[in-house]
């Protein structure tokens, strides 16, 4: 067991010593968290184990709840689908209320949330975990429509099974383009590994077809190693064009399934994949707790929104700094707001900010790569602690890789049992 996590399990016993007017306005107390993903599930579960008699209670519109992170899997026929799909009985054991209901309104004023079945929460402190909404026509011509035929697939669900169906449905040959935002979006790695996952399933079922990636920006997580990755195990299969290559998309015609970058170059596919621009989900626009760039600013010490205070945001709508936009990190954060509430609400030191996240992508079975980084909280903005990023070496061996990709397997077996599967 961490040091960190003994501390946090220890701040559990000191309360049952603390005086007993802490200990009633603690019981008293009423946290509502939304969204059932990677932070918000992580936040009640742990708020709940560390502070038993604060009533904690999650909102998530979805009984089952699919993850982004290991979707591409799925995509490369690695993984089957419900084996990405987790339920919420765990939580309900742990003694999380699970309300499964769509988060509409929040006063802030009255500390009200308004759900889609009617029913108004009463809240002391709310945790936001929304994860993302999509910029529709940031790109012009692509909105909800248009997603239909050329899909993002960045959220689970319909939009994932349908990407993979246009996959098995596109003749060999055929050219598969995904368009690439810029910075910040969910999961800096993702499009990066979709692409190997494509490219994966291509090799075996459709061997003549290729993948042109146009990219928004010049540089991603991970370049030099998915560039190497992509080389040794696909060939010429996968071509990325990034800022400086015109890879830059502007208009989107999903009809025609063609993209033209912002130099007018004009590309057709056969299978389209467009990740437009995001911002935080709608609730936390509803609750006014964005900013111009769609995005939480949060504060660093406790992930409360700098707009709003008792009100917590989490995971993929929060603007954390150098963190990415991942479920590590979300799992991560989750766990220190739940550290901060449990202290708060019952009377005891704040603990200290120390958030961590690392990203393992998939390029082929057996062929892993990882990122890594820590950072800490200052002057109330999260900031990456010095020399503390690690990355997968170039060049590494084929049992180098293979280890990490069996780590990024264990990775998502031990964070789903942490966060669902218990």
């Amino acid at each position: 067991m961490t040091t960190r996590r003994r501390s946090l399990l220890g701040a559990a016993v000191v309360a049952l010593a603390a005086p007993s007017i802490v200990r009633a306005q603690a019981a008293a107390a009423h946290v509502v968290v939304v969204g059932g993903g990677f932070g918000g599930a992580t936040a009640a579960r742990y708020l709940k184990q560390l502070a038993p008699t604060v009533q904690v209670t999650l909102v998530e519109p979805a009984e089952r709840f699919y993850t982004c992170p290991f979707s591409n899997l799925y995509l490369a026929g690695l993984r089957t689908w419900e084996s990405l799909a987790h339920g919420f009985d765990g939580l309900r054991r742990a003694g999380v209320n699970v309300v499964h209901a769509r988060a509409e309104d929040v006063d802030v004023a009255r500390r009200t949330l308004v759900l889609s079945s009617g029913e108004q929460l009463r809240w002391d402190r709310l945790v936001l975990a929304p994860g993302i909404d999509l910029r529709w026509n940031a790109l012009e011509g692509y909105d909800e429509a248009a997603a239909d035929r050329a899909p993002h697939a960045w959220k689970a669900g319909a939009q994932t099974r349908l990407l993979r169906r246009q996959m098995e449905a596109m003749p060999d040959g055929g050219l598969f383009i995904m368009t690439i935002p810029d910075n910040p979006f969910r999961c800096p790695p993702g499009p990066y590994e979709r692409a190997a996952m494509v490219a994966h399933y291509f090799k075996q079922h459709k061997p003549r077809s290729k993948i042109l990636l146009l990219d928004a920006k010049q540089n991603f997580s991970k370049k030099a190693l998915f560039l190497q990755g992509w080389k040794a195990l696909y060939g010429s299969m996968i071509e990325w064009q990034g800022l400086a290559q015109d890879g830059q998309v502007a208009r989107v015609d999903a009809k025609a399934l063609e993209v033209e970058t912002v130099f007018g170059s004009r590309h057709k596919a056969s299978v389209l994949n467009v990740i437009p621009p995001q911002k935080a989900g709608l609730i936390a626009h509803r609750a006014g707790v964005t900013d111009a760039t769609g995005w939480v600013p949060v504060k660093g010490e406790n992930f409360e929104a700098r707009q709003a205070s008792g009100i917590h945001v989490v995971g993929d709508a929060s603007f954390a700094g150098p963190m990415p936009k991942s479920g590590f990190a979300a799992n991560n954060q989750g766990k220190l707001v739940a550290a901060w509430l449990a202290a708060e609400l019952m009377g005891l030191p704040s603990p200290e900010a120390s958030y961590a996240n690392t990203c393992y992508s998939l390029i082929g079975p057996g062929y892993g790569i990882s990122v890594a980084g820590v950072y800490r909280a200052e002057a109330g903005r999260v900031v990456d602690v010095p020399h503390s990023v690690g990355i997968s070496p170039l060049d590494a061996d084929a049992a180098f890789r293979d280890a990490e990709a069996r780590y990024g397997a264990s990775w998502y077996a031990a964070i789903s049992r942490d966060i669902w599967d218990r």
